[in-house]
C-alpha cells in the first residue's frame, strides 16, 4: 500500500529541473571558461570541455531533497539524512577545488576519510557485522572504495551519470519494497533525477558533450550511492545472502571496472589513481563497439544484475539465491577476464570483431570459470556431509546456504590475482600447484573470517571449512592439472615407436625451456641434463633427472645412452664445454650448440629474409 509518504517523495523530481538549470546558467557563464579539461593523452576526451557537471549533479540533489523533505516526505529524525549529504557536501567541495587546481591524491584521501565520518557519526553502519571495529573498517573500505570506483568510472560520455542513475533507482525500488527506508528513497530519488538533468548535456546523439561532470560530481556519486547501501541492506542486523549482496550486485559494473583497472595498473608498475584509456568502457570500444553502444551495453548489464538482486530478495530463497549467485560470479569473472585480454591500442579501433561471438570463443575460459563453481560448489556440500550427513538442523542448512556465495565470492576474489585463469595447464609444474593450494588455502581463510564476523555460528560445526579446504584443493588441483597428464599420455600412445634421446646441457632456463620444447615434439625424449651447479644434481626438474656436471660427461653418455646432446650454454667457459665435446666424440654422439638470439631491429629481420 502506497503511503503519504511515498508520493510526497515524488517531490524529489524537482532535483531534475535544479540541475538542468544550474547547467544551463553555468554554461552561460565565465565559469565554463575556467573550469575545463582539456585533452590529454591519458584520458579519452579530444576537446577542451567544461567540468561543471558536478555543481548542476550537487545542486539537484539538494534542491530534489530538500523539496521532498518540506512536503514531509521523511518522517521523523532526520540525522542519517543531513550526515549524507553533509558528507556529499564536503566531498563536492574538495572535487570543485581538485578541479580548478589538482589535488594531491593525500588530499583528495582525506577528505573522502573526512566524508566517511561524517557518515558513521551519524548513524551508518555496517550493522551486518557484530565486532564495532571491523564494522567500522568494513565501512570505511566501502565507502572509500565506492567513491573512488566512480571517480574511475567517469571516463567516457554518459557512462558514470547513466549507471549511477539506474543505481539510484534500484535503491529506490529496494527502499519502497524489501527494505522500507524514507532516507534512502528521498536521496536516490533525488540523485537519479539530478543525473537525468545532467546527461543531455554530457550524453548528446552526434555531438560532443556539452559539460564533464568532473570530481565534484563523480565522487557525490559513488559516496551517495555506497551510504545507500549502508542504509538500507547492510542495516538490517539480521541479514540474508540475498540482503548481503544486493548493493554488491547494483553496484556490480562500477567494482568490476574498478577491480580490472587497479590489477592491470598494480602489474604494470603504474599509479592506480593516474588516468588511463584501459577502463572496461574503453576495451569494449577496443573491441570494435562505439562509444555509445559500449554506454548501452554497460547499463543493460547493470540494469540486469540489479532487477536481479531485487529478485532475490523477493523470492527469498536461499538455494536459488545460492545457484544465481554462483552463475552471476561465474559470468562476470568471464567478462572481466576477457576484457584483461582486450589490446589497449588506438589501432585497434574500429576493427570489424563481434563481440559477442569472440566472448563466446573465449570458451576455455569460461568452461574453466563455470567447472570451478561447480567444483567450489561440491567440495563446500561435501564438507558439510561428510562432517554432518545430508541432514542437519534448519539452523546448520540455514548457515550453509548463506555461507555458500560468501565462500564462492572469495574462491573467485583470490583465484584471479593467483593466475588460475590465466595459465596453459598442459605445463603446469610446482609453482602452478603451489599457487592453487596458496589461493585456496587464503580464499577459504577470507570466507571464514569474514562469516564469523558477521553471523552467529550457533550448532553449525566450524570445521566444516577446514575439510572445505582440503577438498577444494584436491578438486581444482585435479581439473588444472589432468590437461597435463592427459596431455602425456596421450603423447606417450602418439610416439609407441622409437625416439630420438636428448640429452639437454645446461638445466638453467634455456634448457627447461629447450625441454618443455621437446616434450610437445613427437618423436622425442629428453632423457636428462648436465649442470654443474650441485645443488641440482640427483634432482628432477619437471621429471627430468640432473644426471652430473660437466666433467663427468663420459660416465653420463654411457649412463643415459643418448642419440643427441645438445648444449643450451654455448657461452659457458670452454674448459667445461670441453669435457662434454671431447665425450660426445669418443662415444660417437652428435653434438649441437643451440644458442637464441633477438633481433631487436625487424627490419633487419626481414632484409635477410628477402635475401
Amino acid at each position: 500500500m502506497v503511503s503519504l509518504s511515498d508520493v510526497s517523495a515524488a517531490a524529489s523530481l524537482f532535483a531534475f529541473p535544479a540541475a538542468a538549470l544550474v547547467l544551463i546558467a553555468l554554461l552561460r557563464s565565465p565559469a565554463a571558461g575556467r573550469l575545463v579539461s582539456p585533452p590529454r593523452e591519458d584520458r579519452w576526451h579530444t576537446r577542451t570541455t567544461p567540468h561543471i557537471g558536478g555543481i548542476g549533479i550537487f545542486a539537484g540533489l539538494v534542491a530534489g531533497t530538500l523539496a521532498a523533505l518540506a512536503l514531509g516526505a521523511v518522517p521523523g529524525g532526520h540525522r542519517e539524512l543531513f550526515g549524507i549529504l553533509a558528507g556529499c557536501g564536503l566531498l563536492f567541495l574538495a572535487g570543485l577545488v581538485d578541479d580548478a587546481v589538482h589535488l594531491p591524491p593525500v588530499a583528495k584521501l582525506g577528505a573522502q576519510l573526512g566524508a566517511t565520518a561524517i557518515v558513521l557519526s551519524n548513524g551508518l553502519s555496517v550493522q551486518i557485522v557484530s565486532n564495532d571495529v571491523l564494522a567500522v573498517a568494513l565501512g570505511v573500505l566501502w565507502l572509500v572504495g565506492m567513491t573512488n570506483a566512480f571517480n574511475l568510472l567517469d571516463n567516457m560520455d554518459g557512462l558514470a551519470a547513466t549507471l549511477a542513475a539506474i543505481a539510484s533507482a534500484f535503491f529506490a525500488i529496494d527502499a519502497v519494497t524489501n527494505h522500507p527506508n524514507r532516507t534512502v528513497l528521498v536521496l536516490s530519488l533525488s540523485l537519479c533525477f539530478a543525473c537525468a538533468g545532467f546527461l543531455p548535456f554530457n550524453l548528446r546523439p552526434g555531438k560532443k558533450a556539452a559539460a564533464f561532470m568532473g570530481d565534484s560530481g563523480s565522487q557525490v556519486l559513488g559516496f551517495a550511492l555506497a551510504s545507500f547501501g549502508l542504509a538500507s541492506s547492510w542495516k538490517v542486523a539480521g541479514t540474508t545472502v540475498a540482503t548481503l549482496i544486493l548493493p554488491l550486485l547494483i553496484l556490480a559494473v562500477p567494482i568490476l571496472d574498478t577491480t580490472l583497472v587497479t590489477v592491470v595498473r598494480l602489474l604494470e608498475g603504474r599509479p592506480i589513481y593516474q588516468g588511463g584509456r584501459d577502463h572496461t568502457s574503453h576495451r569494449l570500444v577496443y573491441h570494435g563497439l562505439s562509444e555509445r553502444r559500449a554506454v548501452v551495453l554497460l547499463a543493460v548489464i547493470s540494469i540486469l544484475l540489479g532487477a536481479t538482486s531485487l529478485t532475490y530478495n523477493v523470492i527469498d530463497d536461499g538455494k536459488v539465491t545460492a545457484i544465481g549467485v554462483l552463475l552471476t560470479f561465474a559470468l562476470l569473472v568471464q567478462f572481466g577476464s576477457f576484457l584483461g585480454e582486450v589490446e589497449r591500442h588506438p589501432a585497434e579501433l574500429g576493427k570489424d570483431r563481434p563481440l559477442l561471438r569472440t566472448f563466446i570463443v573465449h570458451r576455455r575460459r569460461l568452461i574453466e570459470v563455470v567447472v570451478d563453481a561447480a567444483l567450489i560448489a561440491a567440495s563446500f556440500y561435501g564438507a558439510y556431509v561428510l562432517r554432518l550427513g545430508s541432514n542437519g538442523t534448519n539452523t546448520q542448512k540455514a548457515v550453509f546456504l548463506w555461507s555458500f556465495p560468501v565462500v564462492l565470492f572469495a574462491r573467485y576474489l583470490l583465484f584471479i590475482p593467483f593466475g588460475l585463469y590465466r595459465g596453459v595447464w598442459r605445463y603446469a609444474g610446482a609453482r602452478d600447484a603451489a599457487g592453487v593450494v596458496a589461493a585456496v588455502a587464503l580464499s577459504e581463510a577470507v570466507a571464514y573470517g569474514f562469516i564469523a564476523a558477521t553471523r552467529e555460528w550457533l550448532d553449525f560445526p566450524r570445521s566444516v571449512f577446514l575439510i572445505d579446504m582440503l577438498l577444494c584443493t584436491m578438486l581444482i588441483g585435479a581439473s588444472r592439472f589432468w590437461e597435463r597428464a592427459a596431455h602425456r599420455g596421450l603423447s606417450s600412445l602418439r610416439d609407441r615407436g622409437p625416439r630420438r634421446r636428448t640429452l639437454i646441457v645446461g638445466a638453467g632456463r634455456s634448457g627447461r625451456s629447450l625441454m618443455r620444447e621437446l616434450r610437445e615434439t613427437s618423436g622425442e625424449r629428453v632423457v636428462g641434463f648436465v649442470d654443474d651447479d650441485p645443488r641440482l644434481w640427483r634432482r628432477r626438474l619437471q621429471g627430468v633427472p640432473v644426471l652430473g656436471s660437466a666433467d663427468e660427461a663420459t660416465r653420463i653418455l654411457a649412463q643415459a645412452q643418448p642419440d643427441v646432446v645438445l648444449v643450451t650454454i654455448p657461452d659457458a667457459p670452454h674448459e667445461r664445454l670441453d669435457f662434454v665435446v671431447d665425450a660426445c666424440g669418443e662415444a660417437n654422439i652428435p653434438c649441437r650448440f643451440v644458442k637464441r638470439e633477438t633481433d631487436l631491429d625487424p627490419r633487419a629481420a626481414l632484409r635477410a629474409g628477402a635475401e
